[in-house]
């Protein structure tokens, strides 16, 4: 993959949300487009590279337009980032972002973000079992536990509204229930709970599923671009 293939790239993660704290890492997510000719050989290109020096995370057009489609809350927020925090934007990256609306859906939208939470809840609520945490597991926990709830506020705010609001605007009470939790792992449930029934109560103006067709004209944009035929070995 040559860097040229990057379509759009930002900084997400607990910079992006607002909860850094001066030790925190900088994450990164893309999109890149593999030379279109290499789709018709024996062997598919790589659809995802990850690094961790520095921490990063770039999947191929196709399989990142899936995980948006399936209501992905970490692949779909680079399409939501405030512009200061995109590194890379192409053209190509703003006619995604431009079409961030129709890859959602409301029952999407609400198992992926409440099935994250919920996965995060069990993690937390199996340490409680074990007894007292040590003191090495608090800052673990205290982490999960504001994920757990920016997952629900954001996943909320985004079936409610249609929009995700990427940058929370009260960190220190997701830092606050953090360190709740870490104190008592049993706190995270009565959170989640209320957050389950904050979406049945609530009404979703997205649809029931998500409009693919104009992820798969983009695509199809993207291949055209990237075509370039090779001289034969």
């Amino acid at each position: 993959m040559s860097p040229h293939s990057v379509l759009l790239s930002g900084i997400v993660g607990s910079t992006a949300y607002g909860l850094a704290h001066a030790g925190s890492d900088i994450d990164r997510l893309g999109v890149f487009a593999a030379p279109t000719e290499d789709f018709h050989g024996l062997h598919a290109p790589r659809a995802s590279y990850v690094t961790s020096a520095p921490d990063r995370t770039l999947h191929e057009a196709a399989k990142w337009c899936r995980l948006a489609l399936g209501g992905n809350p970490t692949a779909g927020e680079l399409v939501w980032l405030p512009d200061e925090l995109y590194e890379v934007r192409t053209p190509l990256g703003d006619e995604l972002i431009a079409i961030r609306s129709s890859l959602l859906s409301a029952k999407r939208v609400r198992d992926a973000y409440l099935g994250y939470a919920t996965q995060q809840a069990k993690r937390l609520t199996d340490r409680a079992a074990h007894g007292p945490l040590p003191a090495e597991a608090r800052g673990r926990t205290a982490k999960h536990a504001r994920h757990l709830m920016r997952l629900c506020h954001q996943g909320l705010g985004l079936y409610t509204t249609g929009r995700l609001e990427i940058r929370l605007d009260d960190p220190d009470a997701f830092r606050a229930f953090g360190e709740r939790v870490a104190d008592d792992p049993a706190q995270a449930l009565p959170l989640l709970a209320s957050y389950e029934r904050a979406f049945d109560e609530a009404r979703s103006p997205l649809p029931d599923r998500p409009d693919e067709a104009p992820a798969e004209a983009w695509l199809r944009r993207v291949r055209a671009h990237h075509y370039a035929a090779r001289a034969p070995r």
